[in-house]
């Protein structure tokens, strides 16, 4: 989905969050152990990367030993990561810690397709990337690409999932914010975040805008203001 304001302005502010995550994943760890509760079967988080902001949703099924993951990207704004594209959507699975397989799907005026199957030893049993009017082939170096973002992705989930980094999305109502649970709440964003929010509104009075942002026990993080329904869409389960 496009995110057309999240921006190179933002940068600042969502950058920040990087400086926390050390000590919201050394909160988490220590809460983990005191508690020694199990972790939830479904959860959802998110993070800023140095181009795009992710939001990640998480399934753990401990009868089939596997764990689905489901990310969507949407890069910053002026950042030509992905050109006339409005986002990223991919899908991971793994079985007993191995990744099976990946489905990527990249959004925007000219859509592409992209799909990955792995066998026991990890050698690729399938593949095909798949555009407008063509096929084509997968080079051996983007799978190794593709395989080592999926690691990463499931290890930053698990580390933001044990610092209780919870990803929380809604609609902007004068200074709060519904979420999509229906909860009417005021998150704490910084003054930076603020600031930015004023700026959007500022520019578009007669739009309704919605936020996405992050909840953990070190604080609070913005890191989406858009125009479009972020409530649509939420794999596995509602917030």
């Amino acid at each position: 989905m496009p995110v057309k304001d999240s921006s190179k302005g933002a940068l600042a502010p969502l950058l920040l969050l990087w400086r926390r995550l050390g000590t919201v994943a050394i909160a988490g760890l220590i809460t983990a152990c005191a508690s020694h509760s199990p972790p939830p079967t479904t959860f959802a988080t998110g993070y800023v990367g140095d181009r795009a902001v992710v939001r990640v949703w998480r399934k753990d099924d401990s009868q089939q030993h596997s764990t689905q993951l489901v990310t969507l990207s949407n890069a910053l704004q002026d950042d030509n990561l992905w050109p006339n594209l409005h986002g990223v959507e991919t899908r991971y699975l793994f079985v007993q810690d191995h990744l099976r397989e990946i489905k990527r799907s990249y959004r925007g005026d000219h859509p592409e397709s992209l799909h990955l199957r792995f066998a026991d030893d990890g050698a690729v049993s399938f593949m095909q990337r798949q555009l407008d009017d063509r096929r084509e082939s997968v080079s051996e170096d983007e799978i190794a690409l593709f395989q080592f973002d999926a690691k990463r992705v499931l290890e930053l989930s698990e580390v933001l999932r044990t610092g209780s980094v919870k990803l929380r999305q809604g609609v902007l109502q004068g200074n709060r914010v519904l979420t999509c649970d229906g909860q009417n709440v005021s998150p704490d964003f910084d003054l930076l975040s603020l600031r930015w929010i004023a700026e959007q509104r500022q520019h578009r009075p007669d739009v309704t805008l919605r936020v996405a942002w992050l909840d953990a026990p070190a604080g609070t993080q913005l890191l989406l203001v858009a125009e479009e329904d972020l409530c649509q869409w939420k794999p596995f389960f509602s917030e």
